[in-house]
């Protein structure tokens, strides 16, 4: 049995006030961070894992149109047709496209049912965190470089309610950092793995404490699912 602990002097860090993001987008952010502030205070010991909630229609949706146009006879989508869906939507904006890796990542965080595949209510779901991810990105890359350093990935984390040490930051950062800077691709997959493991954690934490007791085989489903 091994024992994962959370250290909870990170658990009452101050949030600092993401920038306001564009007018056209405040609808989709809005709804991002009202998910994300019930996480954080519901889940102190550890933080939260920022996310937003399943959107309801489809054809009558700008969005399905991206989604229908690559997806399946059986509304679907693989991380290839997500990866075409996601670039043809332009959420990326100025951003370099999301390669594939990162689209697995994204499959993997919402595959309930472990398909592989994503329909379009977990479609609009994943587009709402993303685009929620994509604004604090834009509000802590402070010098506009299209990257985010350490200091900048730490406050971001940390508004989005993740309780996380300055070694936990750093080895973050040297995973998903090239010299120092981490490219918004990057940033996305870190977002992505770390709600995705926060999530395991905190099924597994029934006193929500910040204690697990992972058996060898759990863990490694835990982990390797990501």
């Amino acid at each position: 049995m091994h024992v994962i602990e959370s250290d909870n002097r990170y658990s009452e860090l101050p949030q600092e006030k993401a920038a306001a993001p564009k007018k056209e987008e405040d609808d989709t952010f809005n709804i991002a961070m009202r998910f994300v502030t019930h996480v954080i205070h519901r889940h102190k010991p550890y933080g939260g894992a920022p996310g937003g909630p399943a959107f309801p229609g489809q054809a009558q949706d700008p969005l399905y149109g991206y989604f229908a146009a690559v997806a399946g006879q059986d509304g679907q989508i693989d991380a290839d047709e997500l990866q075409r869906c996601l670039t043809q939507s332009g959420i990326a904006g100025a951003y370099k496209p999301f390669n594939l890796e990162t689209c697995r990542l994204m499959i993997s965080m919402l595959d309930r049912d472990m398909s592989g595949t994503l329909g379009f209510s977990e479609f609009k779901e994943l587009w709402a965190v993303v685009n929620g991810w994509k604004q604090h990105f834009v509000s802590f890359d402070n010098d506009r470089s299209g990257t985010v350093d350490r200091q900048e990935l730490e406050k971001a984390l940390m508004n989005m309610g993740f309780r996380l040490s300055p070694q936990a930051v750093t080895a973050i950062t040297r995973r998903y950092s090239t010299r120092g800077k981490i490219t918004f691709d990057d940033y996305i997959a870190c977002c992505v793995k770390l709600r995705a493991l926060t999530e395991c954690f905190r099924r597994r934490d029934a006193s929500q404490q910040g204690f697990v007791n992972f058996q060898y085989d759990d863990f490694i489903q835990c982990v390797m699912s990501v």
